[in-house]
């Protein structure tokens, strides 16, 4: 089983980003949890809203929720900020990381990418996703979600209070992207990633670890014989 960790800067980044990767995690038993640091006050709608749907998604995409309630529009990537992300890492014990991609013109997405880069900086797997505002982002990791878009959809109209007339949300563009993304995997609809690093472990279907599989201790060999010379 997998742990599996997504941060959001806001409610909904992470399911614009990488609910359907989420719930293909959950699909094999993987432990997931979501980390939205900002409550998203200053987004479009009733923001009062904000923390009832953000739960209501989180239990579409069957995930632990970790709401910090930071003030939107105002993240720095400092120490505190990156002790939170930390400390979110540690407490689910998380060996695959989700967040933004570095390249973003949204000033939350780039300090909520740089601190958990420093906060993730020894799991060995952190992914960046693609948010509408991300500006340059080349796509290295694709995960297959034909079987999960109706979910990552779902999850999405958790949002209403936000989504109701922004283009950015539409279905219609969001299966757009994963029909594109699709094309480049070569399945019918994928999730696509950019890496910081993503170590590929090939041992038996399992408790996937960052520490080193542990070797057989060896066995002693029998001094070689000498033959008797008569």
């Amino acid at each position: 089983m997998r742990h599996v960790l997504a941060v959001g800067a806001h409610p909904d980044d992470i399911e614009l980003g990488c609910a359907g990767s989420l719930a293909a995690h959950r699909s094999v038993g993987d432990k997931v949890t979501m980390l939205v640091l900002t409550d998203g006050h200053n987004g479009p709608g009733q923001t009062s809203l904000r923390h009832p749907e953000q739960q209501r998604a989180a239990a579409v995409l069957d995930a632990e929720l970790i709401w910090t309630g930071l003030p939107d529009c105002a993240l720095v990537p400092d120490s505190a900020l990156v002790r939170v992300i930390e400390n979110a890492i540690r407490a689910t014990d998380a060996d695959i990381v989700y967040v933004h991609a570095p390249d973003d013109s949204h000033q939350d997405h780039r300090a909520a990418c740089a601190a958990t880069m420093s906060a993730a900086r020894m799991t060995s797997r952190l992914l960046h996703y693609r948010s509408p505002s991300t500006t340059v982002f080349n796509a290295t990791v694709f995960v297959d979600i034909g079987e999960h878009l109706e979910t990552k959809l779902a999850a999405l109209a958790c949002h209403a209070s936000q989504i109701e007339g922004s283009m950015m949300v539409d279905p219609v563009v969001v299966e757009a992207a994963a029909r594109y993304f699709g094309a480049l995997a070569r399945v019918s609809h994928a999730e696509a990633f950019a890496s910081t690093r993503f170590v590929w472990d090939l041992r038996p279907a399992g408790r996937w670890s960052h520490l080193p599989a542990k070797r057989a201790a060896p066995q002693a060999v029998p001094p070689p014989r000498t033959a008797k010379v008569r």
